[in-house]
């Protein structure tokens, strides 16, 4: 019983935030009509009216975010062409981080630097997983093979742990920056104020939501190592 009561508040963990996400983005989607404007269009605004002119717009399947490097704002299809309150709202978001990027905002270049430094850790992880058998087998040291397995399920948890450590970064791009645009200029229709608190709130967890749920192929590995 206390097992399975471990289980599912890990579980709740896990999965909780990533769910309560996509169920507020998802919520708030339709009506697609509900603004004049497109996503990719309230960003262009956005970005002119602070001077950013130089920073691009541009379409992605990657997933909704800004790219410091590129100086770009890129939005998956249902933000840039839509013209929901989700759409809106999560352009506004990704705003907020160019306007950090233009400011100088440490906490984002804090974040870039580890993002950047955790990709080549990540691969770094995934190797090391995948010879770790090998080593053992090669050194008939099996405790050095499970000791580089252990190692290689460390790093792949790097990039969770940016996430959760740059989390204030999400919240001020939110609540610092694209609220106070919205406000600013009138964007919002009175009644959507409380819930672009809400969606903002949801845009700022999307990343650590993701990162949570990359904490299950930890997890799968882990079971693989305990067998």
């Amino acid at each position: 019983m206390t097992l399975f009561v471990i289980l599912l508040v890990i579980a709740a963990l896990v999965f909780g935030p990533g769910l309560w996400v996509q169920r507020v983005l998802e919520r708030y989607s339709l009506p697609n009509d509900r603004y004049s404007g497109t996503g990719a269009q309230l960003a262009r605004h956005l970005l002119d009216k602070n001077g950013l002119s130089d920073v691009a717009v541009e379409k992605t399947p990657q997933g909704d975010h800004y790219d410091p490097e590129d100086k770009a704002v890129r939005l998956t299809d249902d933000k840039f062409n839509g013209r929901s309150l989700t759409a809106i709202t999560v352009a506004a978001h990704e705003v907020g981080h160019a306007l950090q990027d233009h400011d100088g905002y440490a906490p984002l270049r804090i974040r870039s630097r580890l993002v950047r430094a955790s990709r080549n850790v990540e691969r770094l992880g995934a190797g090391v997983l995948m010879i770790s058998p090998f080593v053992g087998v090669l050194t008939r040291a099996p405790g050095l093979g499970v000791l580089m397995f252990a190692a290689g399920l460390l790093t792949l948890g790097t990039s969770t742990l940016i996430h959760l450590a740059t989390l204030p970064t999400e919240f001020d791009a939110s609540f610092g920056r694209a609220l106070p645009m919205l406000d600013e200029h009138r964007i919002l229709k009175s009644a959507d104020r409380p819930h672009a608190r809400r969606l903002l709130r949801a845009a700022a967890l999307t990343y650590v939501a993701a990162s949570l749920m990359s904490l299950l192929n930890i997890a799968r590995w882990w079971a693989i190592l305990r067998r």
